[in-house]
């Protein structure tokens, strides 16, 4: 039997954490750059030690204004202090808890410029060192972040998107996109098989591309959210595809 690792975004205001959480294995929990307060960091920490589901941080630029889905023009200074902050306040409700921090995976538009920003993926690496250099960065394959992440000896877990439809250069269709999302379940574990089995997948253009991931990221900010990965999950299960 294959195993996979399914993670999802969580504690942005959505509030369906308790619905999504058994069916997971990984979350990324918003540390209040693009969204997230002590109460829901707390919230969802506890969730996930209820459920057995590994916790990550998921720093973002200090943007609530446009759910850090847009590019800031910010200081590397002054980036490294938010990213810090964020994180420090993560680990101090994280340790209150006796909860281990697993993985770090960045938000938004901060995730997109570390893909090819070479002075961003620095500060998202230095930022992980300066906390825990065991911790697991998720980041894209063949991404400029996973290259600087691997020469700092930095665990990196590759990482796709069983929802989101990729460009010819393996970026993200851009949310403003009407077909930047997959929504049906069928097609999500279609993407996420083809990845696993053969390590490529189909762009938006039709075009084959190589990539690899060891996990799929399943976004909890669309309405049908739950529902859709219920369904994933039995789909997963019938192809004897465990999420572990």
């Amino acid at each position: 039997m294959k195993h996979i690792d399914i993670n999802c975004d969580m504690g942005e205001g959505i509030s369906n954490e308790k619905e999504l959480m058994p069916m997971i294995s990984s979350c990324n929990i918003a540390c209040g750059g693009h969204a997230g307060t002590e109460d829901t960091m707390r919230h969802v920490v506890n969730l996930a030690q209820e459920h057995h589901v590994h916790i990550g941080a998921h720093p973002s630029f200090p943007d609530k204004l446009n759910f850090g889905r847009e590019t800031m023009g910010i200081s590397l200074t002054d980036l490294k202090k938010s990213l810090v902050n964020q994180m420090t306040a993560f680990y101090d409700i994280a340790q209150s808890q006796n909860a281990k921090v697993k993985h770090i995976k960045p938000h938004g538009a901060l995730y997109n410029e570390a893909v090819k920003n070479k002075k961003i993926a620095q500060i998202i690496v230095e930022t992980l060192l300066f906390f825990d250099k065991e911790l697991e960065l998720f980041a894209p394959y063949d991404s400029v972040v996973s290259k600087i992440a691997h020469q700092n000896q930095v665990i990196v877990k590759y990482e796709a998107f069983a929802d989101r439809h990729y460009n010819d250069d393996l970026s993200l269709v851009s949310r403003h996109h009407d077909d930047a999302l997959i929504t049906e379940p069928e097609a999500m574990f279609s993407q996420i098989n083809s990845i696993i089995s053969k390590q490529q997948l189909t762009s938006i253009n039709g075009k084959k591309l190589r990539i690899k991931a060891a996990t799929f990221c399943v976004h909890g900010d669309h309405k049908n959210a739950a529902e859709n990965l219920k369904k994933l999950t039995q789909i997963l299960q019938e192809k004897n595809i465990r999420i572990l």
